[in-house]
């Protein structure tokens, strides 16, 4: 990787009852790398934010449910800090993805290949059991669709994404909910901007997943996704 000379790197995780994985996530994030680990604690019942605070993290409270006010107030946190060059990287809390391949993530922002890098599932390992069929599906489906009506080859909606400061104010994200990772994805589609993917590795989550390890979950994770991405035609 190419020394960070002019960009600082934030990481934003938006977590809700993570307490067992978060210091993992964190442990795990490349240190010498990054600025600052910014932990949304999305209205957690459980000791995460005090976890997340003992792993070396700044802890910034989300009381609204929901994936994307979480990350909002991390943006929010991050309005005084952040310049356009910039990078915010946003990665789960659960420990399914590998905190460590943030250097892969990062990479073509560097280098100025990309301006949005998504980290892809698809593209890389799974661990067997660590998506279920309904993720699978939901992914084929929603990037097949992005693919048509954007016309962005994308092979996944992957929560392990790295985006420049700027672009990310560019792109003015407002989804509140589970359609946060698809709503990046067809505005940066929309504004032409570079978008690549990474093969990442992926696994089995610690504890059970507030989306996919739920009927209703899964039911209004899909209809969001699909509804965001022709709402923003």
């Amino acid at each position: 990787m190419t020394e960070n000379t002019i960009r600082n790197i934030y990481v934003i995780i938006p977590a809700y009852n993570e307490e067992e994985s978060i210091t993992k996530v964190i442990n795990d994030v490349p240190k010498s790398l990054v600025k600052e680990i910014i932990v949304c604690n999305n209205n957690s019942k459980d000791n995460t934010a005090a976890a997340a605070k003992n792993a070396g993290a700044t802890v910034v409270d989300a009381p609204l449910a929901g994936y994307g006010n979480a990350c909002l107030k991390g943006i929010e946190y991050l309005k005084t800090k952040a310049t356009a060059k910039d990078i915010v990287v946003f990665i789960d809390g659960d420990y399914s993805d590998y905190p460590e391949e943030l250097v892969n993530i990062v990479e073509p922002i560097i280098n100025n290949s990309a301006n949005l890098v998504i980290g892809s599932r698809a593209l890389g390992i799974k661990e067997k059991g660590s998506m279920t069929m309904p993720q699978v599906f939901g992914n084929w489906l929603a990037t097949h669709l992005i693919r048509i009506f954007y016309n962005v080859k994308f092979t996944d909606l992957g929560p392990f994404r790295a985006i420049s400061w700027g672009d990310l104010m560019l792109i003015n994200m407002k989804d509140k909910t589970y359609g946060w990772t698809v709503e990046m994805q067809v505005k940066a589609a929309k504004l032409n901007l570079k978008c690549v993917e990474v093969p990442v590795k992926y696994r089995k989550r610690i504890g059970v997943s507030k989306v996919s390890g739920t009927l209703k979950g899964v039911i209004l994770a899909g209809y969001k996704i699909i509804w965001t991405i022709f709402k923003n035609l």
